[in-house]
């Protein structure tokens, strides 16, 4: 039966505008587009708990008018859902009952799953060989959201290396809210002048022009950054060069996820950890920043190493986010095209520099400080297989409390095959030392 010509005409322009919308959602950009959002999508200004009262009292529940309890549950609205049951772009952390007892948190974005912090292990004695423990606030930051269950962290009150205090730590203490650190045409950032047009974050980015400014990476605070939550420690280091591949949060089973970091990482890490940086809190720390070139052996190593036993790779293909590296550049086109999440991707070369995401994630991970793999466990892959307590046959301490489908999730939905048999800690992509 033919249709009306007006609704042949009208279906396909509300498909279109949704499939835009979709489009625009799955790459985490249709809300912030590199600035500050709409200011209803996190304030009401007629929140009754906000402000004065009506006797003229201060009421500090909630001062900024938010639509949660606080900033970071007012960031989780939209970086958390319910029931999503896959890795989407924009999303942070899995809620709790889609991750019970033995089941990982789903997201997969190169910052890791805050949902990482709600998992507690242990296993062995006690006071046996083999026996511990690995609480889930060890895992990564513990932002505070109390609307979703997210509390400080009660073993530490300041930031490992820093000052800033555990009982603040949100998510605007990294991420500008309002946006307001942009990157100009000639590379320089600050927080007015040139309006922002769209993200700079991605690989699909436009680039900054005379009249046009593009975010920083992620909108995260750059020099002078304070919120309202804690003002003792103002940033002195503004936000990295680094682009993302615009499909970012994806599992790595058919390839890996390269966010393509250039320079300053560690250093603007060190806004919150100063004394972690460069090894200057002592001769035991592992030295990262701009001035950490990777040596011609490390550089060697690096795209030589398959897996243990294995150096067998070449540069062009020997890139893997388990141990991702500063390419040493602000060069945009240069980190526009090294950003990709399908295809083969080149190793370090001399220019290369070591940075704290080397090893570590920036939200949580399913291992102790947030470590990209486990340091604690002598092997990562145990008879061809990613260990777990479901297999019995694996030793108590090489499992350490975790099931096999959550070490297979920390490792980003990897096959076991990528590694050898028995493969040994991923410190060896550098040091080779298996």
């Amino acid at each position: 039966m033919e249709s009306t010509p007006g609704v042949r005409r009208y279906v396909p322009l509300i498909l279109l505008h949704f499939l835009a919308a979709t489009a625009l959602v799955g790459k985490g950009q249709a809300f912030h587009s590199g600035g500050i959002g709409d200011c209803t999508g996190c304030h009401s200004v007629h929140r009754a708990d906000a402000g004065p009262d009506e006797t003229g009292a201060d009421n500090t529940i909630n001062a900024a008018s938010l639509t949660a309890s606080d900033p970071g549950s007012a960031c989780l609205k939209c970086h958390q859902k319910p029931g999503e049951k896959r890795a989407l772009s924009y999303l942070v952390a899995t809620a709790d009952e889609d991750m019970p007892a033995g089941m990982p948190p789903i997201q997969l974005s190169p910052g890791g799953d805050f949902g990482w912090v709600k998992k507690s292990y242990r296993w062995g004695a006690w006071s046996g060989e083999g026996g511990g423990i690995s609480p889930g606030e060890r895992h990564g930051h513990n932002v505070v959201a109390v609307d979703y269950r997210f509390s400080p962290d009660a073993g530490r009150t300041t930031a490992p290396g820093g000052s800033y205090p555990a009982s603040h730590l949100s998510c605007i203490s990294c991420h500008d809210p309002h946006g307001k650190y942009r990157r100009f045409v000639d590379g320089s950032i600050g927080t007015g002048g040139t309006p922002i047009q769209a993200s700079g974050s991605y690989n699909t980015s436009p680039d900054p022009t005379g009249d046009r400014a593009v975010g920083v990476y992620r909108l995260l605070g750059g020099r002078g950054y304070v919120t309202s939550l804690y003002d003792g420690a103002p940033f002195t280091t503004d936000p990295p060069a680094a682009v993302s591949p615009s499909d970012y949060n994806r599992p790595e089973d058919r390839g890996d996820t390269r966010v393509a970091y250039g320079k300053g990482m560690s250093e603007w890490c060190a806004n919150c950890h100063a004394t972690l940086l460069g090894g200057e809190g002592g001769a035991k720390l592992h030295p990262a920043g701009n001035g950490t070139k990777l040596s011609g052996r490390v550089v060697a190593n690096y795209n030589a190493y398959v897996a243990s036993g294995y150096l067998t790779g070449g540069p062009a293909t020997a890139y893997t986010s388990m141990v991702p590296f500063e390419m040493g550049t602000a060069n945009y086109s240069a980190l526009k095209g090294a950003a990709r999440s399908v295809g083969a991707s080149a190793g370090p070369d001399a220019n290369s520099n070591v940075t704290c995401l080397s090893c570590h994630r920036a939200h949580a991970s399913g291992w102790d400080h947030a470590l990209r793999w486990n340091a604690r466990a002598g092997f990562l892959v145990f008879n061809g297989d990613f260990p777990g307590v479901d297999d019995t046959t694996v030793p108590p301490r090489i499992s350490q409390g975790r099931t096999r489908a959550e070490t297979r999730k920390a490792f980003y939905d990897r096959h076991a095959a990528a590694y050898a048999t028995y493969q040994r800690s991923l410190c060896n992509k550098c040091h080779a030392r298996d």
